[in-house]
């Protein structure tokens, strides 16, 4: 398994570059199957201060994993993948 987490995009202040919000995406993924999810954290001036043109998407997500459950994100969807591999139910008729 293989999970990726990246930014998509970020919401700043135009007067200092404050970063306001990040929207991540995490992704899991094997040789067959590939899900992600997404979302978006706000953030607030910390004791340091990275000019936004300096900022590097490691940093961005440094800060929006602080704020989230990585694990339980990523263990959900590894478990959605489980569930495709070896489904328990399934729908249709008999006819």
């Amino acid at each position: 398994m293989a999970t990726t987490w990246a930014i998509e995009q970020l919401n700043y202040e135009l007067s200092d570059g404050l970063v306001t919000t990040a929207r991540w995406r995490c992704t899991v993924s094997d040789d067959v199957y590939s899900i992600n999810t997404n979302g978006s954290v706000g953030l607030e001036r910390g004791d340091s201060f990275t000019p936004y043109e300096d900022l590097t998407e490691e940093q961005v997500l440094v800060w929006v994993k602080e704020k989230l459950n990585t694990a339980e994100i990523e263990d959900g969807l590894q478990s959605h993948i489980d569930g495709l591999k070896n489904p328990v139910s399934a729908t249709g008729l008999p006819w």
